[in-house]
């Protein structure tokens, strides 16, 4: 009989039970006089007992601005301290806080505001070609529950901050002995495909539990100091990153506002950083640095890898030349808080390339049959489902979108194709929507991604399917070359495909392209790159 494609996470350890301020309470009593956070573009640093400190000012300061419990606070801003400060004093009072991303332009921004009904903005001032105070101005009109907007750096901020200098404390105590670490406590906009994104609405019991159990499996303690390039605004940032270093006593170093490969190696030299996060491309634009070399890496130990398949030699580069030979992939989704699998730090190459790991405590996963919802036997392909204390509240008023995606069970429902072998590890495959039905033969692009990652010219490559009247689906290979001013045919990709891969798998189209349409959280579009091809005169194979 076949094993079932079902996993379960260990249980040994127990699941947090406190609200996110509750823990960083609990991590300030104990390491008080250590690093918590570092910026290093400004060069201000905290222990965790002025951290504290920091965040309790803010949150008198929302307190005084008549922030209640449940209402929504946006924060719209780039990577800074005041940013991390706003999470966890936002926790406290038990407001909702709601991130947006710093792209986001006036439509979008507008959208936001709206749909999760924000009361309170906090806002960068500016960045780069960004002017966020003017963006906030021309949408005011229109968010009617918006009562009052901070800006970072400038004189509003210190204006919140010393509003709450006349709040007693007392206030803030009596506000917190009121929450429950099931409380809904942070909204986040997952990238839509179609339409508008959704708000995936995490309990303090979801993300606080998520970034500890991520830690754990690193291994970290209060020695180790971790940096920061990726987004705050996405899990990557505020929960795997910033919740598992709070959780541990660890430290967060901010390397700049935004990715910067030389910016992010300066930081981890400087600083010593133990461990580094970032998706693909951002290792390979730090190892691509002209000065890579340069740069003493040697107390890294670790980090995680995210967002997208890593290629191997990217990943034995990453180990070898970047000392992080405990690096771990992690595989998961912002309305499962965001984690469920990933690799440990005793893993092989060959794991940390090919599968997203294993389950992670207290967490199911499954692999089902998307027609019959039956679980598959181990190699199989299927969906991938997960449950457990990391799957989301729900999209935030949305309760149809949420029974789409959550069933009667509670199982989330992933959207993507796995394949779970005899270990428990779990393979992504692609996803249900970008399996492509060639004549009737499924194909899982990620497989001959992973076999055209090996050739000579190739840097990245992404395969869609694209309409074709004599199939229903033909094959199109999207690559970036190594060489920008190199050169690439349909004729030679498929020379190098014949005989290594079957037949009906072989590219029949070609697109070469400088860069891939990317999601916040840095997965390719490839509902954008299918737009790109329909009627794009792509040239099919001889």
């Amino acid at each position: 009989m076949t094993t079932p494609s079902y996993e379960a996470g260990s249980t040994s350890v127990p699941l947090i039970d406190d609200t996110i301020g509750a823990d960083l309470a609990f991590t300030v009593e104990r390491f008080g006089d250590r690093d918590a956070l570092v910026d290093v573009p400004s060069g201000r640093r905290w222990t965790y007992a002025e951290f504290g400190r920091a965040v309790e000012e803010i949150a008198l300061g929302l307190l005084a601005k008549g922030v209640a419990k449940g209402d929504r606070v946006g924060i719209w801003a780039v990577n800074c301290p005041e940013w991390v400060m706003v999470q966890y004093a936002t926790a406290r009072i038990g407001a909702i806080m709601v991130n947006i991303n710093p792209a986001y332009r006036v439509h979008e921004l507008r959208y936001v505001l709206r749909q999760a009904g924000v009361a309170l903005l906090v806002a960068s001032a500016a960045h780069k070609t960004s002017d966020y105070r003017s963006m906030v101005e021309q949408v005011r009109a229109d968010c009617p529950a918006l009562r009052d907007v901070v800006h970072i750096g400038d004189p509003t901020w210190d204006g919140l901050v010393a509003a709450g200098e006349g709040v007693p404390r007392e206030r803030l105590a009596e506000r917190e002995a009121g929450l429950s670490c099931h409380d809904p406590v942070n909204i986040q906009y997952t990238s839509g495909t179609t339409g508008f994104a959704k708000g995936a609405t995490l309990s303090h019991h979801n993300i606080l539990n998520n970034g500890y159990f991520v830690g754990e499996t690193l291994g970290y303690t209060e020695a180790d100091r971790v940096c920061l390039p990726v987004p705050f605004y996405h899990c990557f940032g505020m929960v795997m990153g910033n919740l598992a270093v709070t959780s541990h006593g660890a430290c967060a170093v901010i390397p700049a506002p935004a990715f910067d490969p030389t910016a992010t190696l300066h930081a981890v030299e400087r600083e010593r950083c133990t461990s580094l996060y970032g998706v693909p491309t951002m290792f390979i634009a730090e190892l691509e640095l002209p000065d890579f070399a340069t740069y003493d890496l040697s107390s890294l130990r670790t980090g995680i890898m995210a967002g997208s398949p890593c290629p191997t030699e990217v990943m034995k580069r990453v180990m070898g030349e970047m000392h992080m030979s405990e690096v771990s992939i992690c595989y998961g989704m912002t309305e499962t808080s965001p984690v469920s699998t990933q690799t440990r730090r005793d893993d092989d190459v060959g794991r940390r390339t090919g599968t997203v790991g294993r389950v992670l405590p207290h967490i199911e996963v499954k692999v089902v049959d998307p027609g019959t919802g039956e679980t598959v036997g181990r190699g199989e392909p299927g969906e991938l489902c997960t449950r457990g204390y990391s799957v989301m509240l729900g999209y935030w008023d949305e309760p149809e979108r949420t029974a789409e995606a959550v069933d009667g069970e509670r199982w989330m429902h992933t959207g993507d194709l796995a394949v779970m072998d005899d270990d428990g590890y779990v393979r992504i495959v692609g996803r249900i929507k970008d399996m492509i039905i060639r004549g009737g033969e499924n194909v899982y692009p990620r497989e001959i991604e992973e076999f055209l990652y090996s050739h000579p010219k190739i840097s990245d490559v992404q395969v869609i399917g694209v309409p074709d009247e004599k199939y229903g689906e033909e094959i199109m290979a999207c690559v970036i070359l190594r060489d920008p001013d190199g050169a690439l045919s349909v004729d030679e990709l498929a020379r190098f495909c014949r005989g290594r891969l079957a037949h009906y798998k072989i590219p029949r189209h070609l697109r070469i392209l400088d860069a891939f349409p990317m999601t916040v959280s840095g997965k390719v579009r490839k509902v954008e790159l299918r737009d790109m091809a329909t009627g794009s005169g792509a040239v099919p194979a001889g």
